[in-house]
Order: C-alpha cells, then sequence, then structure tokens
C-alpha cells in the first residue's frame, strides 16, 4: 500500500445554472494497492461527494479524477504539488501572494495565543 495524490473535479451549478461554470478542483490524498486502485477509490470518493455536498438550490456533479501520482516518500519539506503560472502583471501577483501569507500568519499568530491562552486558562 502506498499514498497517492489524486486531483479531483466538481462542478457546481446554482439554481438554474444561468452563471458562468465554476468548477472546485481538490487535491486529495490516496492510500491504495497501485494506481488503478487509487483511481477508482479516488472516482468513488468524488461520487459519494457530491451527495454529500448537493443542497437546496446548489448541485455538485463530479467530473473526474484528472491527475493522479504515486508519492514515493513523504518527509518535511517533500513537494506534493506545483505549477507554472504566468501573470500579466508580475509585482501585483507578488503583492497578493505577500498579502495572502500576511493573513496565513496572523490567522496562526492567532490561533496558536488562543491554544496558548486556553492551556493556561486565561
Amino acid at each position: 500500500m502506498k499514498w497517492y495524490l489524486v486531483k479531483l473535479v466538481f462542478r457546481i451549478v446554482c439554481g438554474g445554472g444561468n452563471h458562468t461554470a465554476q468548477f472546485d478542483v481538490q487535491v486529495r490524498l490516496i492510500f491504495a494497492d497501485d494506481e488503478l486502485h487509487a483511481f477508482h477509490k479516488a472516482r468513488l470518493l468524488g461520487e459519494s461527494d457530491c451527495l454529500q455536498k448537493n443542497i437546496v438550490g446548489v448541485q455538485w456533479k463530479f467530473i473526474d479524477v484528472c491527475e493522479l501520482h504515486a508519492l514515493e516518500e513523504c518527509t518535511d519539506g517533500a513537494e506534493v504539488f506545483a505549477s507554472v503560472k504566468e501573470e500579466p502583471n508580475a509585482e501585483l501577483y507578488i503583492r497578493s501572494i505577500q498579502k495572502t501569507a500576511t493573513q496565513l500568519l496572523q490567522r496562526s499568530l492567532h490561533q496558536f495565543t488562543g491554544l496558548n491562552n486556553m492551556a493556561l486558562g486565561t
């Protein structure tokens, strides 16, 4: 048995579907004997997720598994996903990334200090 990284694609349809097409792309971990089992397990996961996510006025449709990668070794700092993007405005993209990183740091610090305060009983 080994770990696989899979990418699942869902379509989200709101109301009558008279809107710009929306797709949810999810990267998931699957533990399976081989690629074939990982692929089928990922499909079953995607199909069952749709049943749980559908609510009145919003329909999730599982499209399919679009990527499957065997993870050779899980180690601290191992790369599990990478993509190359072309952006028309490099500075704007960099500022956006830095803003997101700052927000993540602030949220992490808030959670950390909140947990520490709870542990201290304050």
